[in-house]
């Protein structure tokens, strides 16, 4: 469901709300995330364009969040990129195939609309300080005391 530049805008956008007051050179995120600076450098440019990430220049430039993450829908980050793919339902059946499998297409279809909308709801409620959250949770599972948070 979510494209490459999806999955990249959101890895980048979660390390920089790890330092909100901080800029960071693409270079670094690329480093930070293992992601492949050439398409990073893309991405990051059409965030800058939609106003969710500002640039500063100079020796100690880079990219920062331009709001808080709490005030950032996921669905707004990744409209910016183009990150989010229809999944594609199969072609009309044959004529010969009949009625019943033309239904059931119909269906299908039907069924993929509505889950087309429910994504797009949670994507619409979800921000990307929730991401931030779930992923600093995941971290502390790795840690040796074994961490939990709560919230």
């Amino acid at each position: 469901m979510l494209t490459r530049a999806g999955t990249i805008a959101l890895r980048a956008l979660v390390e920089l709300a790890r330092s909100p007051t901080t800029s960071l050179s693409v270079n670094e995120l690329a480093r930070r995330q293992g992601l492949p600076q050439p398409m990073l450098e893309q991405v990051v440019l059409r965030l800058r364009r939609a106003g969710l990430v500002q640039a500063r220049r100079g020796r100690h430039g880079g990219y920062r969040l331009a709001a808080q993450a709490d005030a950032m829908p996921l669905e707004q980050v990744l409209l910016a990129v183009g990150g989010l793919r229809r999944v594609a339902v199969g072609p009309e059946p044959p004529a010969a195939a009949g009625l019943g499998a033309s239904a059931g297409l119909r269906v299908e279809q039907q069924l993929q609309r509505r889950l087309d909308r429910l994504v797009l709801q949670e994507l619409q409620r979800l921000t990307l300080a929730e991401l931030l959250y779930d992923q600093r949770s995941w971290e502390a599972t790795l840690e040796p005391e074994g961490g939990l948070m709560l919230g």
